[in-house]
């Protein structure tokens, strides 16, 4: 007896109309945004443990230090500096892009404000190791949905498309800049930001398979010229 693989489903590249042409529309909007929520509060999980930030995270720890925002307001307005930054490298957002420039530091100001600091530091690791097992199920999540990428993967993404350099090389110097000009501004630099760099790709590369959604091929390519 012979069994058949069955194809993963791939990710897309589509603009804004293809995205809601291509099928399982309501699946795929309640995915991103519960996985935009979880992104943001896998941030408080991991300002609450204490123990270091996510690489961009550092730099919006310092900045709301000298600039009167939350943490959840500066996310979100860094987020659209960095959409501005797309524009030299003609990248196109999509909804999930739109989406996660609010959602994300909305939720992470929503569970901060019912989430505590524990004392004791078996506890705040905790909260550590699951805000980065927590990202990377809600990376998953919102970008299996196919609705585009977020303002900071899209930077990453232009930048390897316009500059013809390695993707490896892009994330690390864009995240050692965040974490420099984090550092230098007073932001929170520790174990979890090490644990979170080492962590995050292996965690989001298991989890995607399980939750990319697959499109119906035939309105994507009916949409064409709308593609990113």
């Amino acid at each position: 007896m012979t069994t058949t693989a069955v194809p993963r489903p791939a990710l897309t590249d589509l603009g804004p109309i293809a995205q809601l042409r291509a099928g399982r529309l309501t699946r795929r909007l309640v995915q991103l945004f519960v996985g935009l929520f979880l992104y943001g509060a896998s941030l408080a999980l991991m300002v609450r443990g204490a123990l270091g930030l996510a690489p961009w995270d550092v730099m919006h720890s310092g900045l709301i230090r000298f600039i009167p925002l939350t943490l959840g307001e500066m996310v979100v307005v860094v987020s659209f500096v960095v959409l501005v930054l797309w524009i030299p490298l003609r990248e196109k957002p999509g909804i999930g892009t739109v989406a996660n420039a609010f959602v994300v530091g909305f939720s992470a100001d929503a569970t901060l404000a019912v989430l505590a600091r524990p004392d004791a530091l078996w506890e705040r690791a905790l909260l550590t190791i699951a805000g980065v097992v927590l990202c990377g199920l809600a990376t998953a999540l919102y970008i299996g949905s196919q609705f585009g990428r977020g303002p900071r993967d899209g930077l990453m993404t232009g930048l390897v498309r316009r500059t013809g350099w390695s993707l490896r090389l892009v994330r690390t110097g864009l995240e050692v800049t965040v974490v420099v000009l984090g550092l230098a501004l007073g932001g929170g630099l520790g174990i979890g930001t090490v644990f979170f760099a080492l962590a995050i790709g292996p965690l989001a590369q298991l989890m995607l398979p399980w939750f990319t959604v697959a499109l119906d091929p035939r309105p994507a390519l009916a949409a064409g010229g709308d593609q990113g």
